[in-house]
């Protein structure tokens, strides 16, 4: 039996993170929430999700400073990171921060379908395994 990949989604805006849930649980992916940046770096600190899906404009915590805490964790160093935003990264200050905690994509919510994520991430989980 194959072991299902969980993946957190961390987006504050709850219709659209019940529409990204609705759709990874669909295609078989287990999933956990937050809705905000302090929940999802506790959730993904204790349960070690194999992927995140993360928004960057949250209260609380915005999504880079949740991705930097995520990133200084043993585990949290490798975890799969995409983020979801509707910021384009013009900002010098994003730019950097991109570069130096290395998301693995980073989509703009206007330009993708929700099927969109689903085939990112059933790609990103294909490639681990070849």
């Amino acid at each position: 039996m194959e072991i299902k990949k969980t993946i957190l989604v961390v987006e504050d805006e709850k219709s659209l993170r019940e529409a990204i849930v609705s759709i990874l649980v669909a295609t078989k992916y287990k999933t956990l929430e937050a809705k905000n940046g302090i929940e999802g770096v506790e959730i993904a600190l204790s349960k070690h999700p194999d992927m995140i899906l993360l928004d960057l404009i949250m209260p609380e915590m915005d999504g880079m400073t949740a991705l930097k805490k995520i990133r200084e964790d043993v585990w949290g160093k490798n975890v799969p990171v995409i983020i979801l935003t509707n910021v384009s990264a013009t900002s010098e200050q994003l730019v950097e921060d991109m570069v130096t905690h290395k998301p693995l994509n980073y989509l703009i919510k206007s330009d993708w379908k929700l099927r969109d994520i689903s085939d990112k991430i059933k790609k990103v989980f294909e490639t681990e395994t070849t």
